[in-house]
């Protein structure tokens, strides 16, 4: 099992080399955090300390005992559709309700990853291909935007299907509010240009914080507040999963935070024996779990240190902080990766930057909650609006449609499955699909039930400082993790030659991984070399393709 310890002497002595340096980014991240945790916490049907909460568990805990050291934990967008489609299905038009059964769910899907970590299984989270994780994260982009559209313009009915939130998208630029577009707009135009400022002394900025406060100068300047301003259109209100502090709130800001103790609110496990509850603690495990490790993955690789994360002690971590969120009235917490490379970019040194952080946004919601109330929504809508954009990542979407058609076929299952059913049934459909692909590609099925979660492999390392992986048999996504960890351990600056000839299926997800490592280690100092390549075919012209052994004539 992997301890769980606060490790106290490393982290003191990290404190006193690098708190000065980590205190300033912390302050510039907590900046960056503050909007989207608003944002994240309104488009999940959440109250707005919610968020809160969740980014002050996120940075006081779980940086102090996570495996990572860049990585900044809180609330993500990624996981704000299977949250609020899961108000509104346990809640059943009582949204307080579902409020907290939701937060049951959290608090079960944190023991989840607990498990997970403690057992050493962290690397679960690898077995998803590469097109099924982008597939996810764009699917989950896509009802973002969707959603988030009707908030930009002034409209705010709620949908629990993208589908229903598409259809209806005309009916809400027909009835938009033009102070309510004048400012998302805004805040959108400051978004995407704001990247080209970041060689000048304002480009240092948090670009988010810039969006809100144009946001409540423009809300100001038109009396945002006064509802009735515009008869051109009727504005239909989000019903909100908690009581707000003030009845008065107007429809297009933010409620008033009220006090810390006051928002404190308790899970309900009364919907613990029905199977939608656990599908909402399924897929907040499985979502969570693989978006905090590709974030985490992504940051090692920002590091300037190259420093490698120990994702099981990661994934309990993240547990731990899940289910104290999940017992106050907090959001779920992940590795998140918009928060944290613009943590790196500021210049963190160590995990006291994601504290610090964390310990700002207590110190915020303690002593100034009410500066939120001015903060229009539409300002928040473009914040997600564009982390949306991000998720879609047309980059990494015309990466993997250039690979070739299996990952255009994966890619496609995977968005077309979630947004007509279920996250969990178009992943599993995206699985089933990989799995017949398999087959296709020449491994039979007595082979591929026997090597799916178990690939043969040996490590020999040399006298001479070489070491050789010769890999055996089909090396796909599901039975690569173990590898993967043990290569992890190997020694830098020596020589790692694969071996792969007596391999008889190498997937896109493998190769990606190979050519990965194969870069980072000689980044390192190392030597790397891959052969046996030549007995191979590969399946598109894409490098980095899947490759079938070659069949003798």
């Amino acid at each position: 099992m992997t301890p769980i310890y606060l490790n106290i002497r490393g982290g003191i002595a990290s404190f006193a080399e690098n708190w000065h340096r980590d205190a300033v980014t912390g302050f510039l991240v907590f900046l960056f955090a503050l909007p989207l945790c608003l944002g994240i916490a309104m488009a999940s049907g959440f109250p707005p300390m919610a968020g809160m909460f969740g980014a002050i568990i996120g940075g006081l805990v779980v940086s102090r005992i996570n495996g990572s050291q860049l990585t900044i934990t809180g609330p993500a967008a990624g996981l704000a559709t299977v949250l609020f489609s899961a108000v509104g299905t346990l809640g059943q038009g009582d949204t307080r309700a579902g409020y907290r059964y939701t937060l049951a769910a959290i608090v079960l899907a944190g023991s989840l990853q607990i498990l997970l970590g403690l057992f050493q299984a962290g690397r679960i989270a690898l077995f998803f291909p590469a097109a099924i994780a982008h597939g996810l994260l764009a699917s989950i982009g896509v009802i973002l935007i969707m959603s988030q559209a009707h908030v930009l313009l002034g409209a705010q009915p709620v949908f629990v299907t993208p589908w229903r939130s598409l259809l209806h998208l005309p009916d809400s630029v027909l009835h938009f509010n033009p102070v309510s577009l004048l400012i998302g707009g805004l805040g959108l135009a400051i978004l995407l240009t704001w990247p080209r400022l970041e060689k000048r002394w304002i480009g240092r900025l948090p670009a988010p914080l810039v969006v809100i406060l144009a946001g409540i100068a423009l809300g100001k300047g038109f009396d945002l507040d006064q509802i009735n301003l515009y008869g051109i259109f009727e504005t239909a209100v989000v019903a909100l999963p908690y009581d707000p502090v003030d009845i008065h709130t107007p429809a297009f800001l933010v409620p008033a935070l009220g006090r810390l103790t006051d928002s404190l609110t308790w899970p309900d496990f009364a919907k613990v024996e029905a199977l939608v509850f656990w599908q909402v603690v399924i897929s907040l495990f499985l979502i969570g779990s693989l978006e905090s490790l590709l974030a985490t993955t992504a940051v090692d690789r920002l590091d300037p240190e190259k420093r490698q994360s120990n994702l099981n002690r990661d994934i309990t971590a993240m547990g731990i902080g899940n289910v104290l969120a999940g017992l106050i009235g907090g959001m779920p917490i992940v590795a998140e990766i918009v928060r944290s490379s613009a943590n790196i970019r500021y210049g963190a040194r160590s995990g006291w930057s994601n504290f610090f952080h964390g310990l700002l946004l207590l110190l915020f919601v303690s002593l100034f909650p009410q500066l939120v109330r001015d903060v229009p929504l539409a300002s928040l809508a473009a914040l997600l609006i564009y982390v949306g954009y991000r998720l879609i990542s047309p980059i990494a979407f015309a990466g993997t449609w250039e690979v070739g058609l299996e990952q255009r076929c994966l890619f496609a299952v995977t968005v077309a499955g979630i947004l007509t059913t279920h996250i969990l049934t178009g992943i599993a459909l995206a699985i089933g699909l990989k799995l017949v692909m398999l087959r296709w590609q020449g491994v039979s099925v007595r082979v591929q039930f026997r090597n799916l979660f178990r690939l043969a492999y040996r490590i020999n390392g040399e006298s001479s400082g070489i070491y050789r992986i010769q890999i055996n048999g089909a090396a796909v996504f599901s039975n690569f993790a173990a590898l993967k960890s043990e290569l992890a351990k190997l020694p830098v600056g020596r020589k790692v030659i694969f071996d792969l000839r007596y391999a008889r299926l190498i997937d896109h997800t493998v190769m990606a991984f190979i050519d990965q490592y194969q870069r980072d280690y000689i980044a390192l100092g190392g030597q790397c070399e891959i052969r046996g390549l030549d007995h191979f075919e590969s399946l598109s012209d894409h490098p980095l393709a899947a490759r079938r052994r070659k069949r003798l004539k």
